[in-house]
């Protein structure tokens, strides 16, 4: 008999176009957790403010972070694994999001920004090119004592979700290690 584990939650991070729904997605398929886009939780006003080419502060992220964790709380208290991608770019936003799952465990996926725009370039999105800077303006590296893994996007998808996977499978610990 396996040992029980509390639910688990992943948080695919990064700056636009390091592919964090791709991995994110094939992520919560190949190990069976519940999946949630992170920009279907922003509010119009956000999308809005984006699409015009305005970056968000500080103030219009709040709420939006405070769903997110919310969202994953709920999942955990129903004992249930997700996956997430959202940008999570500070630590301040990571703290947010570990309040509604404290053991969260965080998938840093990192790219060259030439790479970058030219993927952001070549997708449908609302999130322009233009504010890529203003997310490497904004980023925060995942810190030592940051539960988590750092990932290079220059691989192909299916070598980042292997190590991904890898990580996560490493990270996930059970309740009582006696069995």
């Amino acid at each position: 008999m396996s040992p029980h584990r509390q639910p688990q939650h992943v948080v695919v991070m990064g700056v636009s176009g390091v592919g964090k729904s791709t991995i994110a997605t094939s992520l919560a398929s190949r190990v069976g957790y519940e999946f949630a886009e992170a920009d279907e939780f922003h509010p119009p006003a956000n999308v809005e403010k984006m699409s015009a080419g305005v970056p968000l502060d500080d103030a219009d992220r709040m709420p939006w972070l405070r769903a997110l964790a919310d969202w994953m709380n709920r999942r955990h208290d129903e004992g249930r694994s997700t996956v997430m991608s959202c940008s999570a770019l500070r630590r301040s936003y990571r703290d947010i999001l570990r309040e509604g799952a404290p053991e969260a465990f965080f998938v840093h996926l990192v790219g060259d920004q030439a790479l970058l725009l030219d993927r952001m370039d070549h997708r449908k999105h609302f999130m322009p090119s233009a504010l890529l800077q203003s997310q490497f303006d904004t980023l925060e590296p995942l810190e030592h004592d940051e539960n988590g893994v750092v990932l290079d996007v220059a691989d192909p998808p299916e070598s980042i979700v292997d190590r991904a996977v890898a990580a996560v499978e490493g990270a996930a610990r059970p309740d009582d290690p006696s069995g």
